[in-house]
């Protein structure tokens, strides 16, 4: 079978990922490009005899090299000269996208144009001649509609036998002539003609591209090369009166405006299009942040009430049959009652169970920020927080990676680098960590649940917001002191038309972050629960390994050692300062180790039962937990299905919090409890993000992250504690 190489290019909001799920479908590897943090995505799939190799290339309006996305497409185009690129291509937003198009075809390497959302253009009235636009090009065009799998077929026949160099622009007389007269002397050049195409070069060289001449000053011959194309620079600037760059931008537009011209026929005109109509509410200067909050609400009564019944199945699932299960079979080999026993129940299940058991909460986590990305509503959301990042000396374009960090803090971290301004990157870098990432929230779930039973919904949104007061908060102090500037640039970005999302859209994108979850289960999360049994098993001060009281454990000792600092704030024994120490790790540990730390066990795991019976009760359960779901998601808006209005019953580990909580806090569980989510929502990041942020930030920053986020958040949990005592309250 032979082998083809594909690179993918094309804007952003073209559809271009979307095209590359569809192709590659779960057959893709998602990391970074080498030594840079802008995610790479590879994928793979098979046609006839052909095993395709597809590289995503990240989102780019030209090649010119202004950003670190462009500089990575186009040094991979140069270098790794990829059998075909499919250049995807925004059919409503022809002008704009071909521009991309011109400049690849300028490498010649040979091409196959996806002309994707037809549909879209078609609705606006946009037709398309399929044959003359090919023929102008000179290389294939396919219409697509890659949501829907439309055209994905043909382009894949046409990407494997079709797909060939196109023509190239033809310049004005005297820029063509300096061109062949450059291109001749760059043939000549062996060291340099083997890395870049002659005319593409000489083009590059004219435009003054100062990447590029860096590169070829490197190259023998390259200053010679520069002398001579600096002549030609200052004779075409002399006939046409005008920088060289802008003559050739602007040629190419001009030969851009009259294709899609000669190509297009625009049969109706709307006055105002669904989107704009739509983009008048939802972007309105008052009602736009109220229905942004309204957005974040419901979001979040989704994710506490709407994923409650699947948590309990998985819950009942993990330490009911699988706890017997593995118990019988340690017992049939001889090593019931034994530390392999402890291990394995208390330490794996206990541990990463205990965090798995969040995964349905996660999940829809996932699934409605799915929406928002997919449906175009979260470059919206940019925009109407735009003018509350003003005072903060930043712009709206600062508050996307403040979403992206609701999910996870780490590529958020990394989402700073669309930013222009290093000090715009170090600022957001500074605040995105405020926001209450997916890790977070299964203890606001568990505390919430708890402690505040009926407003868990409203107390975890109260988090998040109170993630985003403090952002603001900190960042309006920073930028009247350690980033003090006059300066603050305007938001220029693109907002992409509503669209319907997509199952398979929102499938690969819970999916990706779902497994991402998985992974630090099964490696980080898996890790530190049995380094937190093995202190739990080590007896101190005399005892016998794995079968000593939790509170003359290691563990126990070190936890103990350190809870004094949290006295102030309403929670000083050592079950909450271990969970807080292990939460540096991954936030997701916080509640495994409470879990091992508590060492409780659910009544249920002791109960007999057959294997078939089991397999029973996880069946009626699964049913009956999907049928609760959905009763939960009327349950949001006001349709009240469920037979009975009783309580939820506490588990064991609730409980066992519950009690802890309020003896530390004397008698004011509520409050403490308040305080310890307060603290997790503010405290220092896990040991990912630091990563990121040593990475991308530096390492002062990093150290200013961990340090200052710890003393902000004692400081938050005291007031909280405290001032809630003062006043009564808890």
């Amino acid at each position: 079978m032979s082998s083809l190489r594909v690179a993918l290019a094309g804007n952003p909001n073209a559809g271009k990922s979307t095209i590359f799920n569809a192709l590659t479908g779960s057959h893709q590897h998602v990391g970074n490009w080498p030594g840079k943090t802008v995610e790479k995505k590879e994928g793979h799939f098979s046609h006839g005899d052909q095993n395709v190799k597809l590289i995503d290339l990240p989102g780019t309006y030209s090649l010119s090299a202004f950003s670190l996305e462009e500089t990575i497409a186009r040094d991979f185009l140069l270098t790794e000269k990829p059998d075909v690129v499919i250049t995807v291509v925004d059919a409503a937003n022809l002008e704009r996208n071909l521009y991309l198009t011109l400049q690849v075809l300028e490498l010649g390497i040979p091409m196959v144009v996806a002309l994707n959302m037809a549909d879209m253009a078609e609705a606006r009235g946009i037709r398309i001649n399929q044959a003359t636009l090919s023929a102008q090009l000179g290389v294939p065009v396919v219409f697509t509609v890659a949501r829907k799998g439309e055209g994905i077929n043909q382009l894949v026949d046409s990407m494997v036998s079709l797909a060939r160099k196109g023509h190239q622009i033809e310049y004005a007389e005297e820029i063509e002539k300096e061109i062949a007269r450059l291109g001749e002397i760059i043939g000549e050049m062996n060291a340099i003609n083997q890395h870049y195409p002659a005319r593409w070069l000489a083009i590059k060289l004219l435009e003054e591209d100062e990447e590029v001449q860096e590169r070829i000053q490197t190259l023998e011959g390259g200053e010679t090369l520069l002398k001579t194309t600096g002549i030609s620079v200052n004779y075409l600037t002399h006939v046409f009166d005008e920088e060289v760059d802008t003559i050739i931008a602007g040629q190419r537009y001009g030969w851009i405006n009259g294709l899609v011209c000669e190509a297009c026929v625009h049969e109706h005109l709307e006055q105002v299009s669904f989107t704009d109509r739509l983009d008048q509410v939802l972007t309105h200067r008052w009602l736009g942040l109220p229905i942004f909050m309204g957005v974040m609400w419901l979001i979040f009564k989704l994710t506490t009430d709407v994923s409650a019944p699947l948590l309990d199945w998985v819950d009942f699932v993990l330490t009911g049959p699988l706890s017997r299960w593995v118990s019988a079979m340690l017992g049939a080999v001889g090593l019931g009652q034994t530390w392999v026993e402890s291990l394995l129940v208390d330490g794996v299940i206990g541990g990463v169970g205990g965090v798995l058991v969040f995964l349905p909460v996660l999940m829809t986590l996932f699934f409605a920020l799915a929406v928002l990305e997919d449906s175009g509503y979260m470059a919206r959301a940019a925009l109407v927080m735009d003018r509350f990042m003003r005072p903060l000396g930043l712009h709206g374009k600062s508050f996307l990676p403040m979403l992206v960090g609701f999910g996870c803090t780490v590529p958020a971290i990394y989402a700073t680098r669309t930013l222009e301004e290093r000090r715009d990157r170090i600022l957001t870098g500074l605040l995105v960590p405020f926001m209450s990432c997916g890790a977070r929230l299964p203890v606001y779930v568990l505390f919430a649940g708890i402690f505040f039973p009926g407003y868990s919904g409203q107390v975890i949104f109260g988090l998040y917001l109170l993630g985003i007061v403090m952002a603001i908060g900190l960042g309006i102090a920073l930028r009247h002191t350690v980033f003090k500037t006059k300066h603050t640039s305007a938001l220029v970005m693109e907002l992409p038309p509503y669209r319907l999302p997509t199952a398979k859209g929102i499938w690969f994108y819970v999916w990706e972050r779902s497994s991402a979850f998985l992974k630090n289960a099964w490696t980080i999360i898996l890790l530190t629960s049995m380094v937190i049994w093995l202190l739990t098993a080590i007896p101190v001060g005399g005892g016998e390994f794995a079968k000593i009281d939790m509170q003359d454990s290691a563990f126990a000792r070190v936890s103990g050692a350190v809870a004094p600092i949290f006295a102030p704030l309403g929670f000083d024994n050592w079950q909450a300062s271990g969970a807080l120490f292990t939460g540096f790790v991954a936030k997701e540990v916080v509640i495994s180790t409470m879990s091992q730390s508590y060492g409780v066990m659910e009544a249920d795991v002791v109960e007999d039962a057959t294997f078939w019976e089991d397999v029973k009760a996880i069946a009626v359960s699964f049913w009956d937990a999907i049928v609760d779901t959905f009763k939960s998601f009327l349950l949001v808006f006001g349709v009240d299905l469920f037979d009975d209005g009783g309580e939820e019953q506490m588990t064991e580990l609730m409980h066992a919090i519950q009690v802890g909580f309020t003896q530390t806090s004397g008698g004011h569980g509520g409050l403490a409890a308040l305080a310890f989510m307060v603290f997790v929502l503010l405290y220092t990041p896990c040991a990912a993000t630091i990563a990121a942020e040593k990475q991308e930030l530096g390492t002062k920053w990093a150290w200013v992250s961990i340090v200052g986020q710890f003393a902000i958040a004692w400081v938050a949990a005291l007031v909280v504690f405290q001032g809630g005592r003062l006043l009564g309250l808890g």
